[in-house]
């Protein structure tokens, strides 16, 4: 298994708590982004620097991930070309995307865009702070038990 990172627009809180999985499970953790990225040193952690573009880094990512890796991303239709091929992706929010719900929220997300496209004012995301972070460590937890 080996996590993968949809790091240009991941948190900084989601990545630090990703640098200590990574040392304390031994797990290969690659970070995929446009822009460098400072990494602690650690023979767990990797960054792959892909050209600036459109779904570039998506497309690394869902090029090279593998069934039973996971994906940290909340990009959904990054998150539905990873469980198609069998991997799992976690939205730095803690909400897992897999084959029971990723067409709903797949098609939620388009009905959304659509709404937006048409001139509605939909809102954005609420903020990202301690109880965002907390949901998303104890997922991760949870999906690195289970693998164990």
């Amino acid at each position: 298994m080996k996590i993968w990172v949809d790091g240009d627009a991941c948190p900084k809180g989601i990545k630090e708590i990703l640098y200590r999985v990574s040392a304390r499970t031994k797990i290969a953790v690659i970070f995929v982004a446009n822009q460098y990225l400072h990494l602690p040193q650690s023979d767990y952690l990797e960054m792959v620097q892909v050209p600036d573009g459109p779904d570039i880094a998506d497309d690394e990512i869902a090029l090279r991930c593998a069934p039973e890796d996971l994906v940290i991303t909340a990009d959904i239709p990054l998150a539905a070309r990873v469980v198609e091929k069998g991997a799992l992706a976690l939205d730095p929010r803690g909400t897992l995307y897999d084959s029971n719900n990723i067409g709903q929220i797949l098609g939620m997300r388009d009905f959304m865009d659509e709404l937006r496209g048409s001139g509605v004012e939909t809102g954005g995301p609420s903020g990202f702070g301690a109880k965002e972070r907390q949901k998303f460590a104890n997922e991760l937890d949870r999906l690195l038990a289970q693998r164990r």
